[in-house]
C-alpha cells in the first residue's frame, strides 16, 4: 500500500486531484440521496405496499437523526479519528442503500436508511471538513471546499431528475444500488487520505450530547407519531421542548464550571451568529415542507411517474443552483443581509403564487413561475447565509459554529419535511371525512366506510388509479367518491404549503433584524466550509 503524497522541501505538496474527486463524488451521494426518495415515493409505496405517510416519516427521521447526531459524530470523530469516522460514515450509507435495493417493507427503511443511513451522515460531514482542511492547504485546500461544496449543489439540482429517469425507465432501486457502488469507488482511494490527528480534550459531554438527542428527537418524533394517529403526542413534544431548554441550561452550566461542552454557548453571544443559525434553520424549514409537499401532490393527485414529478420539481433546485452559483461570484458590494432579506422574499411570493394555483393546475407546466421565484429566493440564500453565519466567528472556533450551523439546517430541514407532510396528511383525512359526511349521494350508512376507505387507500392515488379500484361500485357513488378526492387533495396541499410560507415569513422579520446589524467582516476562513 502506497503511502498518502507528503509534503515537499517548499512545505506544499502537490494538488491531490483524485482525492479531491472522491470526496466530491462522497459528498455528492450524501445530498442526492433524498431527492432520489422524494421522487419515488409513490414507485416505493407501490413496490413494498406501504403507505404515504409511512415513506414520508422515513425521509423526516433521515434528517432528524443527522441532525440530532451531528455535533456528537463530530466529538466522535476527534477520538477515534476522523479518517476512520470518514469509512464508518460511509459504510453506514452504504448499509443504507444496499437496504433500499433489496427492501421488501418499511422496517428496512426505517433502520438501516434512516437511523443507520441518518447516524452516517452525522460522521461524514464533520470528518469530511476536517480531512480536506489535513489533506489539502491555502489555494488548494480553498479549491477542494469550491468543488466539493459545487458536487453538493449540483447533486441538489439534478437529483429529481436523476432519480426521476431511474426511477420511471429502470426502477428506485438501481438509483440506491449506484449510490452503493459510488461509495464503494470512494472507499477504494482511502489509502489517499491522509488521518489528521486530533489534539484538544478527549472527554465528550454525554449528558449535553443526550439533551440535544432527547430535543431534537422528542419534537420531530412526536409530530411523526400525530401524523400516524398515535398517542402521547403532546407528551413527547414536550419532553422534546424540555430536552432543548435542558440543553441551553446545561451548556451554561458546564462552560461556568470550566469543564468541556457538546458547543461552546459562547458562540451565541454573536448576535450575527444568532441572526444567521435562525435564518438557516427558516430556509431549511421550508425547504424541507416544499420539497415534501410538491413530490406527494404531483405524485397523487395528477398521476405523475418518478420522471414527470421530476421534471416538474427542477425549476424550483436549478433557479437554486443557478441563482446561486451567479450571485456566490458576482455579490459585490451589495450587503448580504439585503440579499438574505430579498431571498425570502422571493421565496415567500413564489410560495403565495403557488397556493391559488394548486386547485386550478392540471400539469406540472403551472408550478413553472412560482418555482423559478422561490428557487430564486433559496438561491439568494444559500449563497448569503453560510457565510454570514460562520463570519464573526474566530478562526478557531469556526470549525465548532460550522457543525452548530449544520445541525441547526438538519433540524430545520427534519421539522420541514415532518410538519409540513403531517399536515398535508391529516388536512386529507379531516377533509375527505368532511366532505363524505355531507355527501348527498353517499347513503348513510356507507359514509363511515367510505371516509376510512379514502383516507387509507386514496393518499396515494390519483382519480384514475381511484376510477380502477371502484370499477364494481355503482357508477353514481363511484363520481362521488372521486368528485371527493379531487377536492379535497388540492386543500390539503394548500394547507400543508402554509408551513414553508410561514417559514419564510419568519425568514423576512429576521431578515429585517439583519438589517439593522452592520456586516460582517469576511473571513477567509469560512469561503466554502460549510459542507452539506
Amino acid at each position: 500500500m502506497s503511502a498518502p503524497e507528503t509534503p515537499t522541501s517548499s512545505g506544499t505538496a502537490p494538488f491531490n486531484g483524485k482525492l479531491a474527486l472522491l470526496l466530491a463524488m462522497a459528498m455528492f451521494v450524501l445530498v442526492v440521496d433524498t431527492s432520489i426518495m422524494n421522487v419515488s415515493i409513490s414507485a416505493v409505496v407501490e413496490d413494498i405496499g406501504t403507505t404515504v405517510s409511512g415513506v414520508q416519516g422515513a425521509i423526516a427521521l433521515e434528517a432528524l437523526v443527522s441532525a440530532a447526531f451531528i455535533l456528537i459524530g463530530g466529538k466522535v470523530g476527534d477520538l477515534i479519528g476522523r479518517k476512520r469516522a470518514y469509512v464508518i460514515g460511509l459504510l453506514c450509507y452504504a448499509t443504507g442503500a444496499i437496504a433500499m435495493t433489496l427492501a421488501q417493507s418499511l422496517v428496512p427503511i426505517i433502520l438501516f436508511w434512516a437511523l443507520v443511513g441518518g447516524i452516517g451522515a452525522s460522521l461524514l460531514l464533520p470528518a469530511m471538513q476536517s480531512l480536506i482542511h489535513g489533506n489539502f492547504e491555502g489555494a488548494a485546500q480553498t479549491r477542494v471546499y469550491a468543488l466539493v461544496g459545487a458536487s453538493a449543489a449540483i447533486a441538489a439540482a439534478v437529483g429529481p431528475l436523476i432519480g426521476g429517469v431511474i426511477t420511471t425507465f429502470l426502477s428506485w432501486r438501481v438509483s440506491f444500488l449506484l449510490e452503493a457502488v459510488i461509495i464503494v469507488v470512494v472507499l477504494s482511494g482511502i489509502r489517499l487520505v491522509h488521518d489528521v490527528p486530533y489534539t484538544g480534550p478527549r472527554r465528550i459531554d454525554l449528558v449535553g450530547a443526550l439533551l440535544s438527542v432527547v430535543g431534537m428527537g422528542g419534537v420531530v418524533i412526536g409530530i411523526l407519531v400525530w401524523q400516524e394517529g398515535g398517542e402521547a403526542v403532546a407528551a413527547l413534544i414536550a419532553v422534546g421542548l424540555v430536552g432543548l431548554g435542558g440543553l441551553a441550561y446545561w451548556l451554561v452550566r458546564r462552560k461556568r464550571s470550566g469543564k468541556p461542552t457538546l458547543i461552546d454557548p459562547a458562540l451565541f453571544r454573536s448576535k450575527l451568529f444568532k441572526l444567521g443559525i435562525t435564518g438557516q434553520l427558516l430556509q431549511q424549514i421550508a425547504l424541507g415542507g416544499t420539497m415534501i409537499v410538491l413530490p406527494i401532490y404531483l405524485q397523487m393527485v395528477l398521476g405523475y411517474n418518478a420522471l414527470l414529478a421530476g421534471l416538474s420539481i427542477a425549476p424550483l433546485s436549478l433557479s437554486m443552483f443557478a441563482v446561486a452559483m451567479l450571485v456566490g461570484r458576482k455579490a459585490g458590494a451589495r450587503r448580504p443581509a439585503n440579499l438574505i432579506l430579498w431571498g425570502f422574499v422571493l421565496l415567500a411570493v413564489g410560495l403565495l403564487i403557488l397556493i391559488p394555483i394548486v386547485p386550478r393546475a392540471d400539469s406540472g407546466w403551472w408550478l413553472f413561475g412560482p418555482l423559478v421565484v422561490a428557487g430564486t429566493g433559496l438561491g439568494l440564500l444559500v449563497s448569503q447565509l453560510n457565510n454570514y453565519t460562520l463570519s464573526p466567528i474566530s478562526n478557531e472556533r469556526v470549525s465548532e459554529a460550522a457543525g452548530v450551523n449544520s445541525a441547526a439546517g438538519s433540524f430545520g430541514l427534519s421539522f420541514g419535511l415532518a410538519f409540513a407532510g403531517a399536515i398535508m396528511l391529516a388536512t386529507l383525512s379531516l377533509t375527505f371525512t368532511g366532505l363524505s359526511n355531507s355527501s348527498q349521494v353517499l347513503p348513510p350508512d356507507e359514509k363511515e366506510q367510505v371516509a376510512q376507505v379514502l383516507e387509507e387507500d386514496a393518499e396515494i392515488m390519483s382519480n384514475e388509479a381511484l376510477d380502477a379500484l371502484l370499477i364494481e361500485q355503482p357508477e353514481e357513488i363511484a363520481d362521488e367518491i372521486v368528485r371527493i378526492n379531487t377536492e379535497a387533495r388540492p386543500i390539503a396541499l394548500q394547507v400543508a404549503l402554509l408551513i414553508p410560507l410561514i417559514a419564510a415569513v419568519l425568514g423576512l422579520v429576521n431578515g429585517f433584524r439583519m438589517r439593522r446589524q452592520p456586516d460582517p467582516k469576511p473571513n477567509a476562513a469560512v469561503e466554502g466550509m460549510t459542507l452539506g
